[in-house]
Order: structure tokens, then sequence, then C-alpha cells
């Protein structure tokens, strides 16, 4: 309205769009309110925060991240503020480690056990299994062995 007084009387506005002129002027010189200074405040620290963590925080975690900044903020209130400011968090799929080559013109092994782990003497059936795992200094392999001794599987123990 106030962009549009030399066009149109701030009266007739103000009856178009059914408020009090009163109201209006009201308005124009109105402080902001508490709530809206505290917004302020924390759509920049949540801009910050966002910034420094590369949008790698959610709500939840972004909300914890304020309270230790001394700030007592609650979830939906900082979801609210970052959907307001267009802030979303970045989620990156984890990392799969593709282990099994799929196109070769190998035939597949046959099944010789068909799930049958009953043996007639100990150590005839052998079964195994590898996996990765992610450390610190990179990845290590692991293999399990398990050893069917007569219908009874034997794991070491």
């Amino acid at each position: 309205m106030s962009e549009h007084r030399g066009e149109f009387a701030v009266e007739k506005m103000c009856q178009v769009f059914g408020i009090s002129r009163s109201s209006y002027y009201d308005w124009l010189t109105r402080k902001p309110s508490k709530w809206a200074l505290e917004n302020d405040v924390l759509s920049q620290t949540i801009q910050d925060v966002t910034e420094q963590t590369s949008s790698r925080l959610g709500s939840p975690k972004l909300t914890h991240e304020l309270k230790d900044r001394g700030l007592s903020v609650s979830r939906p209130r900082v979801a609210r503020l970052m959907k307001s400011m267009g802030i979303r968090s970045v989620v990156n799929k984890k990392f799969k480690v593709c282990t099994t080559e799929s196109n070769h013109s190998y035939a597949p092994s046959n099944n010789l056990l068909d799930r049958d782990f009953s043996a007639a003497q100990p150590g005839q059936k052998w079964v195994s299994d590898i996996t990765y795992v992610r450390t610190l200094q990179g990845w290590l392999y692991l293999t399990v062995i398990m050893v069917y001794l007569t219908g009874k599987l034997s794991d070491g123990r």
C-alpha cells in the first residue's frame, strides 16, 4: 500500500483490503515484536551454522547446535525458519562397495549343497562368506568359515 499511495487514496485501499485506516497507520509505525527480533537473530545464526557445516544438518541436529550456542529454540521453530529461508539439509547416499562383477561371460557355479548341510563325516562340508569393514586405516576384509560336523554347525565354540 505504501508503494501505491501516490496512485490511490489510502482510505480506498484500506476498503479494498478490508482493513481500517487506523490499523494501517498503526502498522506503519509499529516496532518489530520480540518474536520477530528473535527470529532475525535465529535466522542469521542458522545461516552461519549452515554455511559452516556445508548444509549437512537437518532441523534436529541444527536445534542441538543452536542450544549448544546458548539459544533457546524448539525443533519445529528451527524447521519453520529453515523452510522460510529455503535451507534444506544435504544428504549423500551411503557409499556402497560393489564386490560382484556381474558383467562377465562366466557361468555361475553349481549349487552343490542345495541347502543340505548334513554331513556324513566331520569336515565334509564347509561354508564361507567375505565382507568389507571400513576402518580409520582403510578397508579390512573379514572372512567367516563354518564347518559342518555330522549335521551340526561348528562355529569354533
